[in-house]
């Protein structure tokens, strides 16, 4: 029996989050955006993830624009994008008028597929944003972040996948964000989803162990219906594996994608232009193409292995990156084993950071490393070690409640709080999502807008080209 395997195309989203710090423009995107749109893939992954946080900070991009620029030139293609649960697109947990609002706008701005996830996989952080989506019409996409750990097993995401289910997830995916799940491993898992739940099964991985492709062709055999690739200027390592290869694999076999090589390649030739712009700017490092075997130790998705190679070199520690790797499943292990996606990525790779700088474990704790051991980002997989817990935070008081039912709402104190520079609602959920970051690109607007030399405006106050 055939069965045609859905591609959801990444070039646009995570293939450049995960090799060079999500710094694509947007007008690098809109020349090919009318091949692409042809191409026929299951979705395009183009929004959400790094993207909002870069086009603010680093691009002098509206978020809000760009989604809908690539909409109206990609009317055909489904647009897809990554949400953080009850974090969205920011890092902590958001109140849940601001959740709801958040999703309403995305998909009326152009999305249509949202991948949710959270970083613990607490069902209470993915309820409002689940909830929020099916309301407004848009296809629930709800993830598994999988892991490995003495807890994280077949049975634990097989019964997780049975809850989101329930929720009212319209598309299972599997998010294996560190190229963790090995082939027979990832036959196993999905034969054993597909047993018990009758939704798609959408898998996400990348390939930093060089495992990806087997991982993709073993799960395409139990029955996984879309995959995540990676145009190949922006491919492999840390990124996800290559859209041509798959296609020309599983081309006249029972699995055919359906999509033209063809065009894949004329499209693939166009970003060769861009991979190289983004490798002479210094975004494209070297360290993160290259087959690395150690991340099935370490653990380490893409987007946070570039994160610790670029905090050691502000920190003039670059020689310490194999120190604080191997510190990396230490610290993880220390907080009760929850998966590395972002925000928790980021919480363990900077903690780990920090404890080889200082040559002292936990001599200096951040405040999210407390956050997370007190219960702030929802229930750890395990529990803690309870003598870390006590060097980190003390006595205070471990939240067992969902966190954001303690928040009172925000929105409209947000939109107060933009006065002069609003102009849309998407205005306040961009402050809200980054209150230190979104006001200086609201005045660099108003410059702009003022026909003030622009290219000398810049979010950090340093010289640069637009």
């Amino acid at each position: 029996m055939s069965k045609k395997v859905g591609i959801t195309e990444t070039i646009l989203r995570d293939a450049h989050q995960s090799q060079a710090a999500t710094r694509m423009k947007l007008s690098e995107m809109l020349p090919i955006a009318d091949k692409l749109d042809k191409v026929g893939y299951f979705s395009l992954e183009c929004w959400g993830g790094a993207t909002f946080d870069s086009c603010l900070r680093f691009l002098n991009e509206d978020p809000w624009e760009r989604l809908r620029a690539l909409k109206e030139a990609m009317p055909k293609t489904k647009l897809q994008m990554l949400l953080r649960g009850q974090n969205l697109l920011g890092y902590k947990n958001y109140a849940d008028d601001v959740v709801d609002i958040f999703v309403k706008k995305a998909i009326e701005n152009g999305v249509d597929v949202v991948r949710i996830f959270d970083a613990l996989n607490d069902p209470r952080n993915l309820e409002r944003s689940i909830k929020a989506v099916n309301k407004n019409k848009g296809i629930c996409e709800v993830a598994l972040s999988y892991t490995t750990s003495p807890v994280h097993n077949e049975e634990y995401f097989v019964n997780l996948a049975v809850k989101l289910k329930s929720m009212g997830a319209d598309i299972l995916c599997i998010k294996d964000m560190a190229n963790l799940l090995l082939p027979y491993d990832a036959y196993d898992l999905v034969k054993a989803i597909k047993s018990k739940v009758d939704i798609p099964i959408h898998l996400h991985t990348h390939n930093t162990s060089g495992t990806g492709d087997m991982t993709y062709l073993k799960a395409i055999e139990a029955g996984a219906d879309i995959v995540d690739t990676a145009l190949s200027p922006l491919a492999n390592g840390t990124s996800q594996p290559t859209t041509e290869s798959l296609v020309a694999a599983l081309h006249g076999t029972q699995y055919d994608t359906g999509l033209d090589i063809k065009l894949l390649s004329e499209i693939a030739k166009y970003f060769e232009t861009v991979a190289a712009r983004l490798k002479k700017d210094g975004f494209l490092n070297e360290k993160v193409l290259k087959v690395d075997i150690n991340a099935l130790i370490y653990q380490v998705p893409g987007g946070m292995l570039s994160n610790l190679i670029n905090q050691l070199k502000e920190q003039g520690k670059s020689d310490s990156l194999q120190e604080v790797l191997s510190e990396v499943p230490r610290v993880r292990k220390d907080f009760g084993y929850p998966p590395l996606v972002t925000p928790t990525s980021q919480i363990v790779g900077t903690q780990a950071v920090l404890n080889v700088i200082a040559g002292e474990r936990y001599k200096m704790v951040t405040k999210e490393s407390k956050g997370l051991l007190r219960g702030e980002y929802g229930q750890l997989p395990a529990k803690p070690d309870p003598e870390i817990v006590k060097k980190c935070i003390g006595d205070a008081k471990i939240i067992t409640s969902r966190m954001a039912d303690f928040i009172e709402p925000e929105f409209e104190k947000s939109k107060a709080e933009v006065g002069a520079y609003y102009r849309s609602d998407e205005d306040v959920l961009s402050y809200a999502m980054f209150p230190a970051v979104a006001p200086k690109y609201f005045q660099w607007r108003e410059a702009r807008d003022k026909a003030v030399d622009y290219n000398l405006v810049d979010v950090k106050n340093k010289v640069h080209p637009v």
